[in-house]
Parts: C-alpha cells; sequence; structure tokens
C-alpha cells in the first residue's frame, strides 16, 4: 500500500502561456518540493528548469520577445517582487524590488514597452497601478484612487489598461478603463447592487471587449463593453458562472463555464457567440489556466480531476486533436484513485448545501470521516486532484468536503449568506451535515474529524467550540481563532477588505467577538492539531498561539506546529510531508 509521502510526492504542472513564437511554453511545476517555471517545447519534450529557488515562484512570457515576467517572495510574507528572466541564460534581472511592499505583475502591452503592476509602496495600505518602461525603466504612477486596485491587462493597441477596484461592500467591485497616454479614468461598471466585474476579453479592434460580471443577476454572465457608446449589455447568461477569454486576433472567445463545480469549455464567435466548438476535456474535472497560441491555432489547457493530478494539455484547433504536454511523476497507481460523489444536504433553514464525499459505496463497516473546509469564505471545493484526500480513502477514512454557505460557484445570494452577523449560520451547515453523516450507514458519525485551512481551519475551530458533542477532532491549517484580534492584526492592506466581510471592529465588535471560537474555548473537548507559518500576513501566528495556549492551559490535548520559513499554508513539500504526516498520526491516534 502506498505511503502518506507517496501521495504528497505526486507532482503537478500548471500551464501559464506559450512564447510568442509558438515554440514554448512556460510551466510552474513542483518538480523540486516548491513551484518552479520550466520550459516544454509545445511539440512535446522533457521540461526544463528556468528557476530553481527554495521559494515558490509565478510568472508569464512577456507578448513580444522571450523573456519571462517573474513574480516571487520570501518566506511566504506575500511581499513579492517582479524580476525579468532571459530563458537562454536563466539570468534574474530584478525589476521591481522593495521588499518592504507588494508588488503584484498585472501584464504587459503587445509591443512588450510596457508592463503594469499593482504596489502598496505609497502607504502600505492602499494599492495603487504602475507602469514601466521595458526600454529605459521608467516608472509612472497611472491609477492612485485609494483602496484597492489592480491592472487587469492592456488593450490589444496599447491605449487603454483595465483596473479592477474593491468597493466598501463585500463580493464587490468595480472595472476601470485608464488611458496610458493621458491617465483619462473611463468608469465601465456604475452600479447598485454587489457585484463582480471581470478582466476584459478584448476584441479584435480595440473598441470593445467582453467580461464577466453579476451586476443585476445572480450567477455570472458574460457582457459587451462599447468603448464608443460607453454602455455594456449581456451578450450571454447560463444558470451557471461563465467567464471569457479571447485569442490574440479577438475573433473568438473561450467560455469557461463552472457547472456545480466542473469545468466546461466552448470555442465561440466574439461578435456573435455563436458555439463553434465544445473543447473536449480528458475526463470530468476542472479547467486551472487556459491559453491561446498568437497565431490561434492551438489551446493550452491546464486541467485536474479527482483521480488525475494536474498537467498541461494543447489542443490543436484545426486538427482537433488533443495532447498531453506534461504528465507529471506518481508512485501511487491511478487505478487506485477515487471519484467523489456529490450530494444536496438540507440545512437548518432548507438551505441546499452541496456536499462532495469520497469512499467506497458500501463499505465492509461505518467509516471514520474527514470533513474538509475550504478556505475564502469566498471560494469552493471543485473536483481536482487531492493527494491527501486519496490518502485518506485508501486508509480506511471517507472525506466529506461541503461548500457551506458563503462559498462562490453558486450565485451571490448564497455567497452573502455568511456575512458579518450571518457567520454562524454557515456553522450550523455543519452540524446539518453531521446529521446528515449520522443518517448514511457507510459513515461513522462518531468518529468525524474537522479539518480546514485559512477560513476553514476558523471552520474547524467553530465546530468545535459550538458544536462541541459532534466533532472526534480537529486539524486546523493557519485558522481564525479570534475575529477580533484577527482583524486587528491582519497585514494593514487586509484589514478593510475583511471587515466588508467579517465585520467593523468598529461598529460590529460584538458581533465578531460571539462568532469567534475562543469565545467558547471552554466548551472545546475534542483534541486539536494545529499548523501555523510563522510569516502569515493574513492570520497571523498569535491566532494559533492563543487558542493553543487557552486549550492546554485547561487540560485539552492541543499540538501546534510552526514553520518558520512558510507563511499563509505550506508552500514546500518538506514541510508538508512534516506536517501532514504528524497530522494524520494524530488523526489516527485519536479515532
Amino acid at each position: 500500500m502506498s505511503s502518506l509521502r507517496d501521495y504528497l510526492e505526486i507532482r503537478t504542472a500548471v500551464p501559464v502561456n506559450f512564447a510568442p513564437d509558438g515554440e514554448a511554453v512556460l510551466v510552474l511545476s513542483d518538480l523540486t518540493g516548491t513551484m518552479q517555471l520550466y520550459r516544454v517545447p509545445s511539440a512535446g519534450g522533457p521540461l526544463e528548469a528556468l528557476t530553481d529557488g527554495s521559494e515558490p515562484v509565478s510568472g508569464a512570457y512577456l507578448p513580444s520577445g522571450n523573456e519571462v515576467l517573474v513574480q516571487r517572495d520570501a518566506g511566504g510574507n506575500e511581499r513579492t517582487q517582479l524580476s525579468l528572466l532571459d530563458p537562454s541564460t536563466r539570468g534574474l534581472e530584478p525589476l521591481v524590488n522593495d521588499p518592504r511592499f507588494i508588488h503584484r505583475a498585472g501584464g504587459a502591452t503587445r509591443d512588450g514597452a510596457l508592463v503594469a503592476y499593482g504596489s502598496n509602496r505609497r502607504n502600505g495600505v492602499d494599492f495603487d497601478v504602475y507602469v514601466r518602461s521595458l526600454e529605459d525603466g521608467k516608472e509612472r504612477l497611472l491609477y492612485a484612487a485609494g483602496g484597492w486596485a489592480e491592472p487587469a491587462g492592456f488593450s490589444p493597441d496599447g491605449r487603454w489598461l483595465a483596473v479592477q477596484r474593491l468597493t466598501e461592500r463585500s463580493g464587490d467591485n468595480d472595472l476601470y478603463l485608464v488611458e496610458v497616454e493621458s491617465g483619462e479614468v473611463l468608469h465601465v461598471s456604475p452600479h447598485d447592487d454587489e457585484a463582480v466585474f471581470g478582466r476584459p476579453a478584448w476584441l479584435e479592434d480595440s473598441r470593445s471587449f467582453l467580461f464577466a460580471t453579476s451586476s443585476g443577476r445572480d450567477t455570472v454572465a458574460i457582457a459587451r463593453y462599447d468603448l464608443e457608446e460607453r454602455s455594456w449589455v449581456y451578450v450571454l447568461e447560463d444558470a451557471w458562472d461563465l467567464d471569457p477569454s479571447t485569442d490574440w486576433a479577438g475573433r473568438r472567445v473561450l467560455v469557461e463555464a463552472n457547472v456545480d463545480g466542473y469545468s466546461r469549455l466552448e470555442l465561440r464567435d466574439a461578435r456573435t457567440l455563436e458555439v463553434q466548438l465544445e473543447v473536449p476535456l480528458p475526463g470530468r474535472g476542472v479547467v486551472s489556466s487556459t491559453a491561446f497560441s498568437q497565431d490561434g491555432t492551438r489551446l493550452l489547457v491546464g486541467f485536474s480531476s479527482p483521480v488525475v493530478p494536474g498537467d498541461a494539455w494543447i489542443y490543436d484547433l484545426e486538427g482537433g486533436t488533443s495532447t498531453r504536454l506534461t504528465e507529471s511523476p506518481s508512485a501511487v497507481p491511478a487505478g487506485s484513485m477515487v471519484e467523489p460523489d456529490l450530494h444536496r444536504v438540507a440545512s437548518f433553514d432548507g438551505e441546499s448545501v452541496p456536499v462532495y464525499t469520497w469512499g467506497p459505496s458500501e463499505p465492509a463497516a461505518p467509516l471514520p470521516v474527514i470533513v474538509s473546509i475550504h478556505g475564502g469564505p469566498e471560494s469552493q471545493v471543485r473536483p481536482t486532484f487531492s493527494a491527501l484526500f486519496q490518502y485518506f480513502v485508501a486508509h480506511g477514512f471517507a472525506v466529506a468536503a461541503p461548500n457551506v454557505r458563503g462559498s462562490t460557484g453558486y450565485g451571490k445570494r448564497y455567497e452573502h449568506l455568511d456575512d458579518v452577523e450571518l457567520r454562524l449560520d454557515s456553522v450550523r451547515d455543519l452540524a446539518a451535515l453531521h446529521d446528515w453523516l449520522a443518517a448514511d450507514g457507510r459513515f461513522d458519525s462518531g468518529r468525524a474529524v474537522l479539518y480546514g485551512g485559512s477560513y476553514g481551519g476558523y471552520m474547524v475551530l467553530a465546530g468545535l467550540a459550538f458544536q462541541p458533542e459532534r466533532w472526534a477532532a480537529g486539524v486546523d491549517i493557519v485558522g481564525i481563532s479570534n475575529l477580533v484580534t484577527f482583524l486587528e492584526n491582519t497585514a494593514d492592506w487586509r484589514r478593510s477588505y475583511r471587515e466588508r466581510e467579517y465585520g467593523s471592529l468598529e461598529h460590529d465588535r460584538e458581533v465578531l467577538l460571539a462568532a469567534s471560537p475562543i469565545t467558547r474555548v471552554e466548551q472545546i473537548r475534542a483534541p486539536l492539531f494545529i499548523i501555523h507559518g510563522a510569516n502569515d500576513p493574513r492570520v497571523p501566528l498569535g491566532e494559533a498561539e492563543q487558542i493553543h495556549r487557552e486549550l492546554t492551559g485547561r487540560g485539552v490535548r492541543c499540538e501546534l506546529l510552526v514553520y518558520d520559513d512558510e507563511g499563509h499554508g505550506l508552500k514546500k513539500l518538506v514541510n508538508r510531508i512534516d506536517a501532514y504526516g504528524r497530522a494524520v498520526a494524530f488523526i489516527t491516534e485519536v479515532v
């Protein structure tokens, strides 16, 4: 039987984009234990390492030339810096470097003359948008309206830079166009309701673009904006969330639909929106990334399913054939992987909560169950590959992964059902799930373990504190124990953004305290295992330390692991092997 290390050492690859000449593809892979950049011939061949540091990186080919724009931080502190990489020499040249602040890449003009990025360097809080010339290195502040703004790509003619800016409401943003030469700002998205406005997918003439939005509706649909009319209209709607991206010529649009968590890809005419092709995927799963070759003949697809680790595929749009570009190594037999089932669980108020379960359909005896809750909370469990889930199933556990209220993917009504004073309603969804597990003969609800990271870690602690009679143990990874101290100590640039979801320190302190696990710490009696990164800027280490201190002081079993070279989560394989190995041993001993 394969060991936990065998499962955790299953590698993944995420394609980024084609080189401008189409001869190579840039891929992110964790072959060395952290995500690094590799070049692979688009016709197939071995991966060539372009970076090999101890810290994870990200990056993308610039639209012209052969350089790669690289982004990396230090020890998970999220203060990312930008460099240019020459693939022929693997030499890195710093482009924007001030480790006191964050710099996030936001696209380049097609001629490669300008790059855009967002940074909070003005005051450590607000994110402004800058452009920099790659010819003379001159930088210019282009947009500084305050708040959290991010560049979202240039128009094909280079005249406009799109900017997304968060508003003062949860789950809401605005979209602007900024004229690069003059600095003129066009507000694309005046609206009254809470809505998302996605990145532009430009059409061929740079006079109009497609984008995803939920303004005036529940799910995310596709609209077209006309620069001459200065207005937009919906052009494609569905029962599920949609997201568009156009090819280099702006004549075809790839539409991705999130159908109950599973991806569907359609190639359509960018003007008429008529379907030209339903892009075949390697199975039922999730698309992680897509990119067209500049000549429009090929489509790069990152794909993962519950039984297939993430890899890169190229689809020939002219020949209609699909080729697997990477095949990440695995010591675990592919035939041993298990597909999940999707269920709907009725919660306390009749709300339907989607839940994926992994495990045998007819076990010999009821199985202990790992209840895994995602972070966010504005996120979604989707049917991707999870080495940990597959390990648990192979070693006698079942896994249940709910999308509790507050999750994305099911409309903005559902997403906002946990806002501020409704926070504990999402915890009540866990109680409903426990009742459902208890009524199903496959699961041993007396041996149900809560497991989650970030907001999922908060849910672990909240479940143990507010429902102590239901849960046998918990594993909390970078979770929140006190919503007040979390908001007080999270990075300055995040505070107001998170207050929109959880509540204001000034106006909602009592609500925050009432929903905090630390407030009911005396109710916790189940053993708890905590994992945290010392450099976490989002959920500071103090959140783990205070709940650990309180529980051990009360004689409740609580173990705390801290990694000095990690931030919000574990990015390095050596740390994951250590932490998850200890967590699995803890769970096995307890249940």
